[in-house]
């Protein structure tokens, strides 16, 4: 699923529930993907319950080579994005 379809999937839903447009639901689905990249921009976590979880790792520095030419490389340490998910979307998938 993209990003514009779950806009599109989310405004059907709500509009007839509470009448909000199709643009006002791209606002808080942008809010709510900005929120989430704020919050692990500085080192937090995002969680969201029977979901999962968004937090960071750290990867160490290690050596690794160039495929292309062969020689060894220097991969500095970093922190990459790392989602867990939840018991309840778990169990969910794993039904079916």
């Amino acid at each position: 699923m993209t990003k514009s379809a779950l806009i599109e999937k989310i405004a059907s839903k709500v509009s007839q529930d509470i009448g909000i447009t199709k643009k006002q639901t791209e606002v808080v689905v942008e809010t709510v993907f900005e929120s989430i990249k704020d919050a692990l921009a500085k080192g937090g976590k995002v969680e969201i319950r029977g979901f999962g979880h968004f937090k960071l790792r750290s990867r160490k520095a290690r050596k690794a080579r160039n495929p292309k030419t062969g020689e060894s490389v220097e991969v500095p340490s970093k922190k990459v994005p790392y989602f867990k998910v939840g018991k309840d979307l778990r169990e969910m998938v794993n039904k079916g």
